[in-house]
């Protein structure tokens, strides 16, 4: 699966954020949080922005770090072209 649900899992961890706080920040049920961190499923464009604004109401700095991970790193792409 995706970036996606790495990068959510990662900063779950990293930040103590459960899934059941981000799905209730969010307005989704936790099953949805379940299947994008353990990549059953990846989340749609409009989820990723949901999660990262949900991230940012949990935790401004999570949702920065979601996002970079997500996209990585600009330079380094900008690096191998």
């Amino acid at each position: 699966m995706g970036k996606a649900g790495k990068a959510l899992k990662q900063v779950l961890e990293i930040y103590s954020i459960s899934q059941n706080k981000l799905a209730v920040t969010m307005g989704t049920g936790r099953p949805n949080v379940h299947r994008w961190v353990n990549e059953m499923t990846d989340p749609v464009a409009d989820a990723v922005l949901e999660i990262r604004d949900a991230l940012k109401k949990i935790n401004p700095t999570a949702a920065e770090e979601f996002i970079k991970l997500y996209l990585g790193d600009a330079n380094e792409d900008n690096e191998q072209t």
